[in-house]
């Protein structure tokens, strides 16, 4: 049986695609992290061809956007395409370790109805990918900063909902911060958080969202660690009030504090590459070289051993 790197040079060399070389720090090994590429980076490449760049750059994971227009959009597959995905992940050794699905809290009756709906979609389809370990679901939540005061109630109301159809699913949710929405903070995070109060309700912790707004790395990883369940990481520049989201590696981010505190932390889970509409959007924008040039970057200050499989 080939190991992980094995089977990355060989299926690299048949497709010419180069593995970067990079030292790993001494501690690499020890380190648990299950390195990801999300999908929402490549909604234009076929499903196949995504999967495939991914394993041979050598992530080991992909989340899945369920999102309108997205190739992985559940109404868009077939039972065939479904089956097709399913093969093709496990040809390239690749797990699902999130679905993404841009919900909102901060919507009418009817669209709040829909989005319990999508919910039970994304369960199915969480089950259909993996019966023994389904990703999990997450998203952003609505709503702009100003409007906290006036919308929290009305959002934990929601949120409840959310948790009620989530444990009959089976399907745990992630909550996400976000720098221009109501929940934008760790403090507004944890309060959604405990509105829940469900075991199916976890979060998900995106650092560029809190760094924009001048927030101190360990004081937004600490609080939020012990119920996260995915991790986004990509980088950013300007402030909350010029938002510029950027490629792991290009902005301020401190990799090797954020490594430590992971470490520090026990986290065991995957740390996603998630690359901004405002990245993909830009004409010219090549996204296996993003995805490149991520993992290059990531895997050297991460302590990413390409030879662990999860």
């Amino acid at each position: 049986m080939p190991t992980r790197r094995q089977f990355l040079q060989q299926t690299a060399a048949t497709a010419g695609l180069a593995l970067p070389n990079f030292p790993l720090p001494v501690d690499a090994a020890e380190s648990n992290l299950s390195l990801g590429f999300s999908l929402y980076g490549m909604k234009s490449l076929p499903v196949a061809e995504a999967l495939k760049a991914c394993a041979e750059i050598g992530y080991h994971n992909v989340e899945l956007p369920l999102n309108a227009g997205f190739p992985t959009e559940p109404g868009r597959l077939s039972a065939a395409d479904r089956a097709s995905l399913r093969e093709s992940l496990g040809r390239h050794q690749l797990t699902v370790s999130g679905l993404m699905n841009n919900l909102s809290l901060v919507v009418d009756d009817a669209a709040h109805a829909k989005n319990l709906e999508h919910i039970k979609i994304a369960a199915e389809f969480a089950y259909e990918l993996s019966p023994g370990a389904p990703p999990i679901l997450e998203s952003v939540l609505g709503g702009k900063p100003a409007e906290w005061g006036a919308l929290k109630e009305r959002m934990a109301d929601r949120v409840r909902d959310w948790a009620r159809t989530a444990a009959e699913n089976k399907l745990t949710i992630c909550l996400k911060a976000h720098v221009n929405s109501a929940v934008n903070s760790p403090e507004r995070l944890l309060w959604l958080h405990a509105q829940a109060a469900s075991p199916f309700v976890k979060l998900c912790y995106d650092y560029s969202h809190f760094e924009l707004q001048g927030m101190e790395m360990e004081a937004t990883l600490k609080p939020l660690i012990s119920e996260t369940r995915f991790i986004h990481v990509k980088d950013s520049a300007g402030d909350a009030k010029k938002v510029q989201f950027l490629l792991p590696g290009e902005g301020r981010t401190d990799y090797a504090q954020f490594a430590k505190l992971l470490k520090q932390s026990g986290w065991r889970g995957p740390v996603v590459v998630e690359v901004s509409a405002m990245i993909f959007n830009k004409p010219g924008y090549d996204p296996v070289a993003a995805a490149k040039q991520s993992f290059a970057m990531l895997a050297q200050k991460l302590g990413f051993n390409p030879e662990m499989r999860r």
